[in-house]
């Protein structure tokens, strides 16, 4: 099939290098013409496991274009998919701008037939405002073409997105005519050849499954933290209590492990929008309201652990702390309402100076603490140790979860770790001789 793609961020970029591997012809616009050029380059510009090998693969086959014009990329297209960015406005709604101004361009550059696919992540009714734009833009042309707009929401993890998207455990795509949906299930044929993962209903259901979705594993994330919070109160471990309630099949394993709490770009923007979604039609989210609520404060847990720490020793003012990992979670580079970010910020408010270390977000890092003179990122884990006075463990990154611990307790003031992704066991620690404090493990 002939495919535009417009917007080459993280789920745009990610399906367009899909897409096209399975045979299809795509071009990509992005009016950002740094990021044209560096991708004409085969220079990716998120970081996104077996990501960049997929693009290269695919465009020096002549499959994957890039491009600034959308003229360019609707020759021959009889798919168009908008994925770019809905960022959350200050009232939590999401910022629908970009989308917007996608639709005009296409109601007036499209010349043919068309299926208009939104991919972004958009409150419930936006394919219909799409569709009243791009009807506008063809009344005040004076011209009568055919399109339709469809819903395809994606489901990709960060970290394992290419894996998500070659071998989804659904594909769903709202329609409310026939032509969409066979040219959607055309298309994704070659990604379901197992079994059958297409699953097709009105468009407002595709939009409230999205969130729906999203809302629904955050919800987990901040129910196990709140039980881990608990744990600690009444001398329970949430490891244990995690591996008894996980064996129940109706609840399972996928995201209950207690941590720092969810970050990202997805799951909070995500939250808030259907919360001011549900207010907006007289409906009051009490439930997900506190998936929000706990997540806020357990974002700051490890901080309040640390400050606890510190207070008897001279407080945590002109202390050193050591943080591994900043990415809002490992393999990816995203520090988008990253919890560890939260928390290095919220220290250094304090006066505590922090050497933080991350594999691949150290760049990104230097932007984000550009003006904070307290925060220093190093280029390597051991290095981010000296004169530090604790450690804490950020991200769940795999070269973290067995380092060397004769050497960091040498680095180290004092023995002290935060362990903010429980991968350490309690015992083990204890027995190296560090003070060991991680998510959820109370002492009676």
């Amino acid at each position: 099939m002939k495919i535009c793609i417009v917007g080459t961020g993280y789920v745009g970029l990610v399906s367009a290098a899909c897409f096209a591997e399975m045979g299809n012809d795509v071009r990509c616009v992005d009016a950002k013409t740094d990021v044209v050029k560096k991708l004409r380059a085969g220079v990716v510009p998120i970081y996104e496991p077996g990501l960049e090998a997929l693009v290269w693969h695919n465009h020096s086959q002549g499959r994957l274009y890039f491009d600034t014009s959308l003229e360019e990329g609707l020759k021959e297209a009889e798919l168009l998919f908008i994925c770019v960015g809905t960022p959350s406005g200050t009232d939590g709604a999401a910022d629908l701008s970009q989308v917007c101004n996608v639709a005009r361009e296409i109601g007036r550059k499209m010349y043919a037939p068309l299926v208009v696919v939104n991919k972004s992540t958009v409150p419930v009714g936006t394919a219909n405002m799409v569709r009243d734009i791009i009807a506008g833009e063809l009344r005040d042309r004076e011209m009568n073409l055919e399109f339709h707009v469809a819903s395809n929401p994606e489901f990709l993890k960060e970290g394992d997105a290419v894996n998500d998207f070659m071998k989804p455990d659904r594909v769903v795509v709202g329609a409310d005519h026939p032509k969409p949906a066979a040219l959607l299930k055309t298309l994704y044929a070659p990604f379901a050849r197992s079994r059958e993962k297409f699953i097709s209903m009105g468009v407002r259901s595709a939009e409230m499954t999205k969130y729906a979705a999203n809302c629904m594993l955050a919800a987990k994330i901040s129910f196990i933290n709140e039980v881990a919070n608990i744990c600690e109160q009444v001398g329970a471990d949430v490891r244990d209590v995690r591996v008894g309630i996980g064996a129940d099949h109706r609840i399972g394993y996928h995201f209950i492990y207690p941590g720092m709490g969810f970050g990202g770009s997805c799951f909070p923007k995500d939250v808030r929008a259907l919360i001011h979604t549900a207010r907006a039609h007289g409906v009051s989210p009490q439930l997900l309201q506190a998936v929000e609520d706990v997540n806020n404060l357990q974002k700051l847990v490890m901080v309040r652990r640390i400050v606890e720490y510190f207070n008897p020793r001279g407080g945590v003012k002109d202390k050193i702390l050591a943080v591994w990992g900043l990415a809002f979670k490992a393999n990816t580079d995203d520090l988008r309402e990253s919890a560890p970010v939260d928390a290095v910020k919220a220290l250094a408010a304090q006066g505590m100076s922090v050497h933080v270390y991350d594999p691949v977000a150290a760049a990104g890092a230097r932007l984000e603490f550009a003006d904070n003179p307290l925060v220093s990122v190093m280029e390597d884990q051991y290095a981010a140790l000296g004169g530090a006075d604790a450690l804490l463990v950020a991200t769940e990154w795999n070269q973290f979860r067995t380092p060397d611990f004769t050497r960091i307790k040498k680095a180290l003031h004092a023995p002290a770790i935060f362990d903010g992704r429980n991968l350490y066991a309690p015992e083990e620690m204890e027995a190296l001789g560090f003070e060991y404090f991680c998510v959820g493990r109370g002492h009676r």
